[in-house]
């Protein structure tokens, strides 16, 4: 069976953090600036994170799980800290002792 091939123009036009939010650019920034507000241009200068809507339509170009804006960390199954791998590595020798 093939593998499933990702979305290329969609991962050269998001970054993913590292708690799975997606992150773009915003829209109406490049070009005809001169008759917006400098308020307005400050605010299009930020990078925003993509709606839930949305996240979940990457998902489907990116065959990876996200996060989107309101939903838990606990969506997403990441590691243990190291601190918390050596404390549950104690508890499960000394469950065996």
């Amino acid at each position: 069976m093939p593998k499933n091939k990702i979305h290329k123009g969609l991962l050269k036009r998001v970054r993913i953090s590292k708690t799975g939010k997606v992150r773009h650019r915003s829209a109406f920034h490049k070009h005809l600036s001169s008759h917006k507000s400098g308020k307005r241009l400050r605010q299009l200068r930020k990078d925003r994170y993509a709606a839930n809507p949305d996240a979940k339509r990457f998902e489907k170009l990116l065959y990876r799980r996200l996060r989107g804006r309101t939903q838990p960390k606990s969506a997403l199954h990441s590691s243990p800290s190291p601190e918390a791998r050596r404390e549950a590595q104690k508890a499960k020798a000394a469950a065996a002792k």
